[in-house]
């Protein structure tokens, strides 16, 4: 089922959460240990994210350096088969322009067709880490608006490959990811909600936030988005704070901000089981907010790990 129709369909907020392939050496029985103890919030859908290629140099016997690539994790296209499988859940793989060309694209997009997933979260990704601005793949789509473009062609019968002219058409449901507190490329709110309409506009039908930890980011963001005629659900993120590291690293990776009141709980904690029982009580608190507010989905980042979002899906759900 697409997520718009889960949405439609229901009659109260839904829950669903994101998990992440494993780091290779390991086996599926990983990502399944962080997915059974929440398979009892009837999740409506299990996000896969995609991580590219990392490359380190090497020398070789020669004397010349060769790039070799390191920390591959398994295909998210074979992680969405096995979770469908084992679960009967629908999964939505993460698409991204980082590391892959079009034809790249294209073929997942048809194994995925063939295995009748029918949704997608078209994002750009990272950049690479010794990078300071993205850039894509060459041959690849330049950002999530372009990787849109050839999502929604495909669904129109448009494929790069002449000869699959006659090939079946598909029928992407198309995710895109908005910022409440801005994209951290973009210069201001006002232009990323500009881009975000284009993506919308272009074929995008729901919409997964950034994690934030102020409901009023949320909101505020979600009267902008109407009033620039941003009509199509928009599906908070949810990230249960677990370390005091957490304070300055989350932030810099994704430009947000945590508020004092959170911070300086945090701060105060005398061990890393307060911590995290801090971070749980504020989710909890958010989430309840999120529910009275009628959102369509509570989307929960696990980071590959589920405790937290289970003990507050124990209170929430």
């Amino acid at each position: 089922m697409k997520i718009t129709e889960h949405i439609q369909k229901a009659k109260n907020t839904l829950f669903s959460f994101e998990i992440l392939p494993p780091l290779k050496g390991n086996n599926i029985e990983s990502i399944y240990h962080g997915i059974d103890p929440l398979m009892k919030f009837k999740p409506s859908f299990i996000d896969v994210t995609y991580h590219r290629e990392e490359y380190v140099m090497k020398k070789r016997n020669d004397g010349l350096f060769a790039k070799v690539a390191t920390k591959k994790r398994p295909g998210t296209v074979a992680i969405c088969a096995a979770v469908m499988h084992k679960y009967n859940i629908d999964a939505v793989p993460h698409i991204i322009c980082g590391g892959f060309t079009k034809e790249d694209t294209e073929n997942a997009l048809i194994d995925l067709n063939f295995l009748g997933i029918d949704n997608a979260l078209a994002l750009r990704g990272d950049n690479q880490k010794n990078e300071t601005i993205f850039t894509p793949e060459i041959g690849g789509n330049v950002n999530s608006l372009d990787l849109i473009y050839q999502i929604k062609n495909m669904n129109s019968g448009i494929y790069l490959d002449e000869e699959l002219s006659n090939a079946t058409v598909t029928n992407f449901c198309i995710g895109g990811a908005c910022y409440p507190e801005k994209h951290h490329d973009a210069p201001n709110l006002n232009s990323d909600l500009k881009f975000l309409k284009r993506k919308v506009e272009s074929g995008a039908e729901f919409l997964v936030t950034q994690m934030f930890f102020d409901n009023k980011k949320y909101f505020e963001f979600l009267e902008r988005c109407r009033a620039e005629g941003i009509t199509v659900p928009i599906i908070p993120g949810i990230k249960p704070l677990a370390t005091k590291g957490q304070l300055s690293v989350l932030p810099k990776l994704f430009n947000i901000d945590i508020p004092y009141e959170l911070s300086d709980a945090v701060e105060k904690c005398k061990s890393p089981e307060d911590v995290k029982k801090i971070g749980i009580e504020w989710a909890i608190t958010q989430c309840k907010e999120l529910i009275k507010a009628k959102v369509p989905v509570l989307h929960f980042y696990t980071m590959g790990k589920s405790e937290s979002t289970k003990l507050i899906g124990e209170q929430i759900f």
